[in-house]
């Protein structure tokens, strides 16, 4: 399976990255990390693949990485479509206190408008 894993340096982008690494360690299967710009956080995009790459060597996985530039949400959408990847994996959802998840601008854009399957990882 070929595996678009969407990151912007938040928390629950970082965790999503462990969570997905873990996956493809015990799948094999071929994962692209596309670094994005989001807003809401502080990280620098240089900040971001430093972490993705240490995070990769640690568990011996071999990854493209790709920095993507303009709208985060558009642009992971149009790589995943035009590139032909099979699943978008994205970190995203966060639990209000009545149990509802609410998501960040980026995540919501994904899962409305991708032609290609995408998992949330909470």
């Amino acid at each position: 399976m070929k595996i678009l894993l969407g990151i912007g340096g938040s928390d629950d982008s970082l965790r999503a990255l462990e969570r997905v690494v873990d996956r493809v360690t015990e799948t094999g299967d071929d994962l692209t990390v596309a670094i994005l710009r989001n807003p809401a956080t502080e990280a620098t995009p240089d900040g971001i693949e430093e972490r993705v790459r240490a995070t990769l060597d640690e568990r011996e996985v071999t990854a493209s990485v790709r920095h993507l530039d303009g709208d985060p949400g558009s642009e992971l959408v149009e790589l995943a479509e035009t590139e032909g990847f099979d699943r978008i994996a994205i970190g995203g959802g966060e639990t209000s206190p009545m149990g509802k998840i609410k998501l960040g601008s980026i995540a919501e854009f994904v899962l409305l408008n991708s032609h290609v399957s995408v998992t949330l990882v909470r």
